[in-house]
């Protein structure tokens, strides 16, 4: 993911995060069945798609800590 795509994904709300989230690790799973049945030409592919999940995942975290944080009067 480059540096650009990621700052797309920190504009996106929690709702739109999770639909990509379902999507990367549907297609995470398709890299698995692939490098299985040896099908999956470029294995680095894989990892990428694991390190975009673990992206999604950490910005779906904070926006709810942030979400959390404004909703309780200090």
């Amino acid at each position: 993911m480059k540096k650009r795509e990621f700052e797309d994904l920190r504009k996106k709300d929690i709702s739109e995060l999770e639909k990509l989230l379902v999507a990367k690790r549907s297609e995470v799973m398709n890299f698995r069945f692939s490098l299985a049945t040896g099908a999956l030409e470029d294995p680095t592919k894989l990892g990428q798609a694991k390190r975009d999940i673990a992206r999604i995942l950490t910005l779906i975290g904070d926006k709810q800590r942030a979400a959390t944080a404004a909703e309780v009067p200090a």
